[in-house]
């Protein structure tokens, strides 16, 4: 039984627990405090390579898009020493990230090096869902993946980008799912993931250094504001080579990857560009539920790893934040005439079959008996999920939010 959220900024007690611990095992020196430095990071990245590091730096990569992440990363480093206001366990958990990111992008410059053709691997045209998150997307995204004709990135893909052999990943990413939801006993109720099934590519941009999954962890307002207004190119080349790569080693090339991250409507003249076959669904959601939502996800992930979490601020940001996504998504959408769907969340509430229906005629796409009673089967799974609790939360949570100004 789930231990109850009173208050956004609530976190397990092992929390607590876990940061007395660190913090008396760095000051009594049995233990290294973590060095965020980026050379350090690096150095401990880079033995995973050996003396492979400078060609896995650069292969399958343009210079370009090697001097963007080193500037993203120091930039980065600097925003979180500068503006995050760690605590012991958020501190380790920074150093982990970034070890792990910097360490598969030299992972998949060895399998670039070794096996170039995987780039120019040619992919079906995708289906994009795009939405801000908490606007349905999730259950669009998983109903759109049932249907046995189209394909989907596990947990363990977008946890573990880089192909291994014999692939273990799914074994790595459901022990990553068992020590997340010791430290966070909510993160089912508001995103369930399991090691095998259907998630979102937010691992994939965050692994070329993009702000989306750092923001939503650390107070980082410099470094948002950066990368907001830095060319997303480079990252969104470094997402195709992973999607390729990914999708030739599964042997899913020949169909339609359903492809979502909230992110993306951030950048979606940049991934359209990319993806100029592609077959868009829209969610959308009451601004303010979608806020309120939002700022509750937000609130969980920073309060495990900072003891000054500013509930207000994150309500602020994330205001600003959800209308800068609306503007850049409208924009990009004037200069869109591909296939494209509409998506309400109370709509899909309320007839989520009629929804499909009427979503698959728009893009085209033959929705066949198999995959309705694939999404029949995918919606009943759903509900009995840990996720449904998350409303309930909110109404308890009222009182902390603001009102819409």
């Amino acid at each position: 039984m789930l231990p109850e959220r009173s208050h956004p900024l609530a976190r397990a007690p092992l929390i607590d627990k876990s940061n007395g611990w660190l913090e008396q095992a760095w000051d009594k020196g049995w233990l290294p405090p973590p060095s965020l430095d980026p050379h350090e990071l690096w150095q401990s990245a880079a033995k995973s390579v050996g003396d492979r590091a400078h060609e896995a730096e650069i292969a399958g990569r343009s210079p370009e898009d090697v001097a963007d992440f080193r500037l993203r990363l120091e930039k980065l480093v600097t925003a979180i020493e500068t503006e995050a206001d760690l605590n012991p366990i958020g501190r380790a958990m920074a150093w982990g990230q970034l070890v792990r990111v910097i360490r598969n992008r030299l992972r998949f410059g060895v399998l670039w090096a070794e096996k170039p053709h995987l780039l120019a691997t040619k992919i079906a045209a995708p289906i994009i869902v795009i939405g801000h998150m908490r606007s349905g997307t999730t259950r669009i995204h998983k109903l759109l993946a049932a249907d046995p004709a189209h394909s989907a990135t596990r947990y363990c893909d977008a946890a573990h980008p880089v192909p291994s052999f014999p692939d273990i990943r799914r074994l790595k990413g459901a022990i990553d799912l068992m020590m997340m939801r010791r430290i966070n006993p909510w993160i089912d109720v508001i995103h369930p993931m399991a090691s095998g099934e259907v998630e979102e590519e937010l691992g994939w941009i965050a692994a070329a250094l993009n702000h989306s999954i750092y923001e939503s962890q650390w107070h980082i307002p410099s470094y948002s504001a950066f990368s907001e207004a830095r060319d997303p190119e480079p990252v969104y080349r470094e997402f195709s080579r992973m999607l390729r790569s990914d999708a030739a080693h599964r042997g899913l090339a020949d169909r339609p990857r359903v492809l979502k991250v909230p992110a993306f409507s951030e950048d979606l003249a940049t991934l359209l560009k990319h993806f100029p076959d592609a077959r868009v669904v829209l969610a959308t959601r009451d601004q303010e539920a979608v806020l309120r939502s939002a700022v509750s996800l937000v609130a969980n992930q920073m309060a495990i790893q900072c003891d000054k979490c500013d509930l207000d601020w994150i309500e602020t940001e994330w205001r600003r934040k959800l209308a800068l996504r609306e503007d850049r998504m409208a924009e990009a959408l004037k200069n869109w005439n591909g296939p494209t769907a509409r998506l309400h969340f109370d709509a899909l509430n309320a007839d989520w079959e009629g929804e499909m229906i009427r979503t698959y005629s728009e893009l085209g796409i033959d929705l066949t008996q198999q995959a309705l009673k694939a999404m029949h089967a995918q919606m009943a799974e759903s509900q009995s999920g840990h996720h449904v609790a998350h409303a309930e939360q909110l109404a308890r949570f009222q009182n902390s939010l603001s009102p819409a100004p």
